[in-house]
């Protein structure tokens, strides 16, 4: 169960998170945090976190997770899979249940959001409209008492940072989307946080401008060295963003991993399907008589796991790594029936089917799509399998 927000809430959290703090006005200089330590201790700790609502539904399963200092995590998974659930709770707009949150080692369960020393930008970017985008920026520390001259110092910062010199003097309407969430970062990076809560930044642009922004996101968190969370349901943003994944299933944790690690050894099916574009293909598969069998077709460049035990299992193979070629240039692979071909510039995805089974394979546009009678072929180190009932990885 994941909580969603208009644009009214959005703009009462962004008043209860990112309202000033009683911190002291003489904050350290954002530009010169310094590389952490490695044994430092964690920004923040979830430990055991558990969300139930009153009516039964539970959104968030006993969730534990730590976030380095500089460490950029990124939660993701499907709608519902309680990402943006686990994201407030650390914000301090959703109750915890059980467990216990804390964060530069302070215990904040019953910390009021403004008090966490967190900042948070939304989908919605929340900016007050009738302010100029100086005075957006500025709000949080003239309400904390913090001297003119460094408020004026922090914006000229921020917004030298950002590259939004040119828009100070104007309105949230008078700018465009990615525009207004540079100032929403802005605003955040202003107030020195411990820790920066994204959540999901950039569903409302373009394809294009989604792209350039994840790429100064991820240079702009690098260089100010904060922790931070970034809650998406895009595996590509996931991927490209994150130190570490976490990947969310029914509010539960389905693994945790660097991007290289996940998509390389997928803990199970879900996170198989999940991470990846195109998806893993998953064939059900049995092994029998040490030979490992799709239908009536026994699998030629299969060898399975030592001490594999006889049975149903579902077989995975990433669609980078299959190949398919003429029968005659090469024996040894499965029967192959090319259905579709899709085409995407660089490179083509061959939609066939290989002993009764839907695959899909990639491969170089560059290359002639495969005519005649084919075969599927992939090397031994390439398949991964799965427990059939279960879908964790064997």
């Amino acid at each position: 169960m994941t909580v969603t927000l208009d644009a009214a809430a959005n703009a009462a959290a962004n008043a209860a998170v990112n309202a000033p703090a009683s911190a002291p006005a003489n904050a350290p200089v954002i530009a010169a945090a310094a590389a952490p330590a490695a044994s430092a201790e964690p920004t923040l700790v979830i430990d055991g976190a558990v969300k139930r609502y009153p009516n039964g539904a539970v959104a968030v399963r006993g969730v534990t997770i730590e976030v380095g200092q500089g460490e950029l995590v990124v939660f993701v998974g499907p709608s519902g899979c309680g990402k943006s659930t686990l994201l407030r709770m650390v914000a301090g707009l959703e109750d915890i249940t059980e467990g216990e949150i804390r964060i530069a080692g302070r215990r904040v369960n019953e910390v009021e959001p403004a008090e966490r020393d967190i900042a948070m930008v939304f989908q919605n970017y929340a900016l007050y409209p009738h302010m100029t985008v100086r005075q957006n920026l500025a709000y949080g520390l003239k309400n904390r008492g913090t001297d003119k001259a460094e408020i004026a110092r922090k914006v000229a910062e921020a917004a030298a940072m950002l590259q939004i010199e040119d828009f100070l003097d104007r309105k949230p309407s008078q700018l465009s989307g990615g525009q207004r969430q540079r100032v929403a970062m802005g605003r955040c990076i202003v107030r020195d946080p411990s820790l920066f809560l994204f959540d999901e930044p950039l569903s409302n642009l373009d394809a294009r401008l989604r792209t350039q922004m994840r790429l100064e996101i991820r240079k702009l968190q690098r260089r100010l060295k904060v922790s931070a969370i970034y809650v998406t349901h895009d595996q590509v943003e996931a991927m490209t963003l994150a130190d570490r994944i976490v990947v969310l299933n029914g509010g539960q944790v389905e693994q945790v991993g660097a991007p290289s690690e996940v998509y390389a050894r997928p803990a199970s099916t879900f996170v198989a399907a999940f991470i990846g574009a195109p998806a893993m293909n998953l064939i059900p598969a049995e092994l029998a008589g040490g030979a490992l069998r799709i239908g009536a077709e026994a699998v030629p460049f299969a060898a399975p796991p030592a001490g594999m035990a006889p049975g149903f299992v579902t077989l995975g193979l990433r669609p980078e790594k299959a190949r398919v070629v003429p029968q005659a240039e090469r024996a040894g692979g499965l029967p192959f029936t090319l259905d579709a071909v899709e085409e995407l510039g660089a490179s083509r995805l061959l939609h066939g089917r290989a002993a009764g089974a839907d695959v899909v394979t990639a491969a170089d546009a560059a290359l002639p799509i495969p005519q005649g009678p084919l075969a599927l072929h992939a090397d031994p180190a390439d398949l991964h399998f799965f427990d059939a009932v279960t879908g964790t990885r064997l």
